[in-house]
């Protein structure tokens, strides 16, 4: 344990106790390099378990061996890095020793009994492509082009928010499963044959546009109503909570509200025939975009951000700014916060912090998972 808080305190250093040779960077993306092949590993080990049917063609296609290769030889050249440039060796040694670990597992593998597929899976793979490709799209742009410049990579929090990343995507199946729920029940009830005839013969990239503009119509009802219902704010108070926004900001979200926001914004796209291509155009675009517009990259778009939403319109959103509060729900299209008057984004500021007013909500993933019921039975044991 002391090793572990040892680990976290050199990651979060402030960046003057770190400069360019210090050794900090090699061994951080070291680190996270180790992890990544010892998931990748465990990956390999228990694939029925740990791998989520819609990617398992990544697997087949010999992807994630090269990307072990890769990761593990990253690890052991960046961990060597840092032990040279840093009189803090804790990192450096730390990948190494994870990196020999991962090693030496790649090289055996379980034996299975049977090779009948598991009815229950945890999505690993999703995780670790989350963390890979995302992270390290990000990441750097956080760092070239930072909205706040003091911001540090490893920001207070980041941990519990990549836990929160973590258990999202070990639980997509049940997740997956409550959000086709309402869809299916549409299917089954509703004749729309007519529509889904018109809107399959829909260009793509039409077809693309449309599931944009329509699940944000209905996320941004179902968001406004998080705000306004004191209820479903318990839950959504967790996802303003956060202090610092980055790309892992939008991965702190309650279960419950994944669940319903997922559930109801899905509807219009699994029940009007649209085209399995373009809901995976869809789904590709929206998850690269969550992380974008909580990413802290201060890029100028102009006009561009009459039209679309951006890093500033959804960061105000996040503000605790008098000003900022209950403002900007859209996802996408910043048209409908104009037409339903819950539009804010002056010239050129940014909100001055971030974060829930009165700062009520607590630290820690699991005090956090409880504080909606808690809350509610207090209210309940007081009456």
């Amino acid at each position: 344990m002391r090793i572990l808080r040892k680990i976290i305190s050199q990651l979060e250093m402030p960046r003057d106790q770190r400069p360019f040779g210090s050794g900090w960077l090699s061994g951080s993306f070291g680190l996270l390099a180790s992890l990544a092949g010892l998931l990748i590993v465990l990956l390999r080990w228990y694939p029925e378990t740990f791998s989520y049917p819609q990617i398992a063609f990544i697997q087949d296609s010999g992807v994630v061996t090269v990307a072990l290769r890769f990761v593990l030889l990253a690890g052991y050249a960046l961990s060597l890095i840092s032990l040279i440039l840093s009189s803090r060796k804790t990192l450096g040694w730390t990948a190494l020793a994870v990196s020999v670990v991962a090693s030496l597992m790649a090289t055996t593998q379980p034996q299975y009994i049977t090779d009948v597929p598991q009815s229950v899976y945890f999505g690993l793979d999703y995780f670790i492509i989350n963390v890979l490709i995302v992270g390290f799209l990000f990441v750097p742009l956080e760092r070239f082009f930072p909205a706040r410049p003091e911001q540090t990579v490893f920001r207070p929090e980041w941990q519990e928010d990549m836990f929160y990343y973590l258990i999202s995507s070990m639980f997509v199946q049940v997740l997956g499963f409550i959000t086709l729920a309402p869809s299916n029940l549409v299917n089954t009830a509703i004749p729309l044959d007519d529509v889904r005839i018109y809107i399959v013969a829909l260009p793509f990239f039409v077809q693309v546009l449309v599931i944009m503009a329509a699940t944000d119509f209905v996320q941004y009802w179902v968001h406004r109503a998080f705000h306004m219902i004191p209820f479903l704010w318990r839950f959504h108070s967790i996802h303003h909570s956060t202090k610092k926004m980055d790309w892992l900001a939008g991965a702190r979200m309650h279960l419950i509200e994944i669940a319903i926001l997922q559930s109801l914004t899905a509807l219009p796209m699994f029940t009007l025939g649209f085209d399995p291509a373009a809901i995976q155009a869809y789904l590709l675009i929206v998850y690269f975009y969550s992380s974008f517009i909580h990413a802290n990259i201060g890029w100028k778009f102009g006009f561009i951000e009459r039209f679309f939403v951006t890093p500033r319109f959804h960061h105000w959103h996040h503000g605790s700014d008098r000003a900022a509060i209950d403002i900007n729900y859209a996802s996408h299209f910043p048209i409908y916060d104009w037409l339903f008057g819950t539009h804010h984004l002056p010239e050129t500021e940014w909100p001055e912090k971030y974060g829930v007013v009165g700062d009520s909500v607590p630290k820690g993933y699991w005090n956090q998972f409880k504080y909606p019921f808690v809350k509610k039975k207090r209210k309940s044991a007081a009456k």
